[in-house]
């Protein structure tokens, strides 16, 4: 379902501007949507204040948590069922953020992640995206939303953008508190300038060589990463919010001296900072995650050559929660063919 059928059912019932905003505000932000709704708006009509059990019976089941897994570093993975019986995943993140998620499956196929294995197989509606919201916020206060979980948010434009509008407006999120993740999309640049709300950029790099960036994410758009830090760059200085380039460690695929040189050459000067990810382990892929002092020996590199760089882990590592391993947990259909990448 996406939020605009929501507000259409609304204005079905009889509601005004003010009372959609009220009823969406009241139900991202964890209220009630009759005490919410009669605070602001009293006169209510009749038809909608009757529809209310029904609508907050409907919303409820639009995510439901099948399991909870907590990890030691205070994140908690999350795997949801969705109406239809598909799963996804959610991340509660330390310091009151969430990871959600924007596709059932991805089709970008990167080669290291367990997401993209069986293709893609559903968009998420703009009220599934927010709905992970609203349950992660029954749990704990979320206070800043990445779209980094299952899915490319470029392939699912018109949803991501809906729901980070809701976000940023009724569900009372701070602009640059809301990240939208991408392995570069043309179309991101397009369409991220034009929105009221402009979430900060998240953009997944791993490698400064085209050659290898084609094999480890085989079906993203041929960019150059040199095109690609030049776009995101050009955001982040429009917006007044740096960029996030991601990039996961591999072990002796792109931990080494060339890519020390070419993040220098490349990220040197740009408003954004670097965050090294060691690899999350996945059962049946055969990367490997580089030892810590090795990747910390990395970010020291890259710090004393002026990249503003941090050494994160990836939230539940010591449960296996990758994005994509709860939900691969479960799937019924068969494991595919493993492919291994050298690097170049």
């Amino acid at each position: 379902m996406r939020l605009e059928h929501l507000r259409q059912r609304l204005r079905d019932l009889g509601a005004k501007p003010c009372h959609e905003q009220t009823l969406l505000r009241a139900w991202l932000q964890r209220l009630p949507l009759e005490g919410g709704a009669s605070r602001s708006a009293p006169t209510l009509p009749a038809p909608l204040r009757q529809a209310l059990p029904a609508i907050e019976a409907d919303l409820g089941a639009l995510v439901r948590l099948r399991s909870e897994h907590p990890g030691n570093d205070g994140s908690a993975r999350l795997l949801l069922d969705l109406a239809d019986g598909q799963t996804v995943e959610s991340v509660l993140l330390p310091r009151d953020g969430l990871c959600v998620s924007t596709q059932v499956g991805c089709a970008v196929g990167c080669v290291f992640c367990m997401t993209g294995r069986d293709g893609l197989l559903r968009q998420l509606g703009s009220a599934e995206i927010v709905a992970q919201v609203v349950l992660a916020r029954s749990r704990r206060p979320v206070r800043k939303v990445v779209f980094m979980g299952m899915g490319e948010p470029a392939h699912n434009m018109d949803n991501v953008l809906e729901a980070i509008e809701s976000l940023g407006h009724e569900g009372g999120i701070g602009h640059k508190n809301l990240v939208f993740s991408t392995v570069g999309d043309r179309r991101v640049f397009e369409r991220l300038p034009q929105g009221v709300v402009k979430p900060a950029l998240a953009l997944s790099l791993h490698t400064t060589r085209a050659e290898l960036r084609e094999r480890l994410l085989p079906k993203a758009p041929r960019i150059a990463p040199e095109e690609l830090v030049a776009l995101a760059d050009d955001y982040a200085r429009r917006t007044g919010y740096p960029v996030q380039y991601q990039w996961t460690l591999l072990e002796g695929i792109n931990d080494g001296d060339e890519e020390v040189e070419g993040i220098v050459r490349l990220l040197g000067g740009r408003y954004g900072m670097l965050n090294l990810i060691p690899y999350n382990r996945n059962e049946g892929l055969e990367f490997q995650r580089p030892d810590w002092e090795r990747a910390a020996d990395m970010a020291r590199r890259l710090h004393r050559r002026g990249i503003l760089t941090k050494l994160r882990n990836s939230a539940g590592q010591d449960v296996e929660g990758g994005c994509g391993q709860l939900r691969a947990r479960v799937a019924t259909k068969p494991r595919v063919e493993v492919v291994a990448v050298a690097p170049l």
